[in-house]
């Protein structure tokens, strides 16, 4: 009878030093590392439309964008993601250069690999981010953007948005309609009949 092979448990350290060489990305979570599949036409452009609007909206202020192939640490969970895209405007993470851990906002475009990860485990992770306030997920097909925001007293709201709405993120003072973000998707026929807004919020 053969004996079950142990799994190979990293360091952080483990991790980073590997990532630096290596030609495929990787997220890291608690010890173990996965690998990062390819991404569509529709999710890399939606990813650079919400990129540029968000660049000029904080051009000359504090704050920085930063996408895909930046890293965020989440230190209490021993964990290391690739964001689709982050903002965040604290002087700490300007000065690091492999990864940050201070975002005011982020956002995923879900993919049918991803949505259940990022919508659940992902976000729980992400919300031991002290900094964080918005945490923005965004369908590639139908037109359909969710914004969870951090309340006054720490509870996380959702807001969604979908076809002829302006989706605001509050903690940059942003607004844009959300046709912008979709600029250049090919979207299927009758968008606005298959989008729902989701019913419940986050705890």
């Amino acid at each position: 009878m053969s004996l079950a092979r142990a799994k190979t448990v990293f360091t952080a350290e483990d991790y980073l030093a590997g990532e630096e060489h290596s030609p495929g990305k990787h997220q890291y979570l608690a010890g173990e590392i996965f690998a990062m599949g390819g991404a569509t036409d529709a999710h890399i452009t939606i990813t650079m439309n919400l990129a540029f609007l968000l660049r000029a909206h904080v051009r000359g202020r504090s704050c920085r964008v930063y996408i895909a192939d930046m890293k965020l640490r989440v230190a209490t969970a021993d964990a290391f993601f690739y964001p689709d895209l982050l903002v965040t405007c604290a002087p700490d993470d300007h000065a690091a250069p492999l990864f940050k851990s201070q975002p005011t906002l982020v956002a995923e475009v879900l993919s049918a690999s991803t949505a259940a990860f990022d919508r659940g485990r992902k976000f729980a992770i992400y919300r031991q981010l002290p900094s964080l306030q918005e945490y923005v997920l965004i369908e590639q097909r139908p037109m359909s953007v969710e914004c969870f925001r951090r309340g006054d007293r720490g509870q996380w709201l959702l807001q969604a948005y979908g076809p002829g709405e302006r989706v605001e993120l509050a903690s940059l003072n942003f607004s844009a309609a959300i046709e912008t973000l979709y600029e250049d998707v090919v979207l299927p026929a009758n968008t606005n009949e298959d989008w729902r807004p989701p019913q419940a919020d986050a705890d």
